[in-house]
């Protein structure tokens, strides 16, 4: 890898300014996330409320038995593995974010555009996510001093301003301090929410008279199932779970590049997605048949289930540890994809800290209004739809890496945004740019036509398949551009 001295003599001003923020190489100083980093990243995707009400209500929704979930878990997580390892690759090798590698595949102009859709994607998130981690920190401070009520403004209390104030101040916190504050945060919150969630099985396993086990293979019968439904249920569960990891799976290199080298990353992964999703599937699985036996019904949701217990250490541990997962995924899945991507749209002015900042803006005043208006509004459609069009971006990219370029990129080339290989015309690669349109028409027309909307759980995994291989029949066989 060149270093960025001699990066800088070859690209004078432009890359003097990328050099000095998010968006330039990491050097192998920087390289030091290993396996057990890069595991922590899927062990707060998945350990957030939202995942493990998510993991949860697949052993019931679906209508199929335990094993047929839990196979069809297993299975996602060994799909997106594959998945991730072809994305992560590139950032692993020349420690280029996501932003720069779609510069490869759209042009250095044209990678703007799916980078600027992922950005807003996880802005909107992130403000969302904020919010949802203020009220775990509400309900320890609820529980510590036992002051309830209050006048409202906006949907909040004067309590749930103030969680929702600091959490929003302690991400700030985190990314300013950089990448390895990041990675510290990731590496404490996912072992964590294991022992959390360990414990809250003890729990119900006392309650419920040792009968937690008996429930649970309640769970795993089916005797009105036949194959027909077993298996609609099982390739449902599959799409279900991949549109869950679908937004990490196509900025990947975003944390990659961190990575020490492949064989960490691809452990990593290993462990952290078939493995992660077998042991966190299980606990979950074990919690929602225990709160069946113990309380009468099955409970989904985790929050629930630790108020219903009606102890206050468990309450205030279990709200530290939502709090921790919570700003753990939001971290992984929604700040880092918005820092970069908004810092792509002008590299030699918008540093790490600035775009953090931006980001953070944003999710403020997301956050702060999503109680009482955005809710309401019915923004999901549009961010649903945005998230729809990143498909064709991940088989565009792949193609082009893997075929057209045989996993070889020119790194001098990629940071030259005036007139290197990647400029192609006026800095758009025709062929990718009509390949993406094309596909993209498809995974939105999941989302607003009704007649595709049995596909919506399998848009990404089309939406990409489409983009690879239109994007393959329009370049060529051949390097594109």
């Amino acid at each position: 890898m060149a270093s960025l001295d001699q990066h800088h003599v070859a690209h004078g001003d432009t890359m003097a300014g990328e050099s000095k923020h998010t968006l330039h190489p990491v050097s192998k100083d920087e390289k030091t996330w290993g396996w057990f980093a890069i595991f922590n990243i899927w062990a707060n995707d998945v350990q957030s409320l939202f995942g493990y009400t998510l993991v949860a209500s697949l052993f019931i929704s679906f209508g199929v038995s335990g094993w047929t979930a839990f196979a069809a878990l297993i299975a996602a997580g060994l799909f997106t593995m594959w998945m991730v390892n072809l994305s992560g690759a590139p950032g692993e090798k020349y420690g280029i974010p996501y932003p720069v590698l779609a510069r490869a595949s759209l042009g250095t102009q044209g990678a703007k555009l799916p980078a600027i859709l992922r950005s807003t994607v996880a802005v909107f998130w992130y403000g969302v996510q904020v919010y949802f981690a203020s009220t775990a920190l509400a309900l320890l401070i609820r529980s510590l001093t036992g002051i309830h009520g209050g006048a409202e403004i906006l949907g909040l209390t004067g309590i749930d301003w103030i969680s929702f104030v600091i959490v929003w101040a302690l991400h700030i916190f985190i990314f300013w301090r950089g990448m390895g504050w990041v990675e510290t945060f990731l590496n404490i919150a996912g072992p964590f929410v294991y022992l959390v969630m360990i414990g809250l099985v003890i729990v119900l396993w006392n309650k419920s008279d040792g009968q937690l086990l008996s429930a649970t293979a309640t769970i795993f019968a089916n005797p009105e199932g036949t194959f027909a439904s077993e298996f609609r249920g099982f390739i449902a569960i599959i799409g279900t779970m991949v549109a869950y990891f679908a937004a990490v799976m196509i900025n990947f290199s975003d944390f990659s590049r961190y990575a020490k080298d492949r064989k960490a990353m691809v452990l990593g992964n290993l462990a952290g997605l078939p493995f992660n999703m077998i042991l966190f599937s299980a606990l979950a699985l074990l919690t929602t048949g225990g709160a069946a036996v113990v309380y009468g019904e099955q409970i989904i949701n985790p929050t629930e289930i630790v108020e219903r217990t009606d102890s206050v250490l468990l309450s205030v541990i279990a709200a530290i540890t939502f709090f921790a997962a919570t700003v753990g995924i939001n971290l992984v899945a929604n700040f880092i994809p918005a820092v970069n991507g908004i810092a792509n749209l002008s590299p030699d002015k918008i540093s790490f800290r600035r775009a953090g900042l931006i980001t953070s803006v944003f999710a403020l005043i997301i956050g702060g209004f999503w109680n009482s208006f955005i809710s309401e509004f019915g923004i999901s459609g549009f961010v649903n739809t945005l998230g729809a069009t990143l498909a064709p971006i991940f088989g565009i990219m792949i193609v082009d890496y893997y075929w057209h370029r045989n996993q070889t990129l020119s790194e001098d080339d990629l940071y030259d945004l005036e007139g290197g290989a990647y400029h192609y015309t006026n800095g758009w690669n025709q062929p990718a740019v009509k390949a993406f349109a094309l596909a993209a028409i498809f995974s939105v027309a999941t989302v607003w036509v009704p007649w595709f909307a049995f596909l919506s759980g399998y848009n990404w995994v089309i939406g990409a398949l489409l983009g690879g291989v239109v994007y393959h029949a329009l370049a060529g066989n051949r390097a594109a551009g």
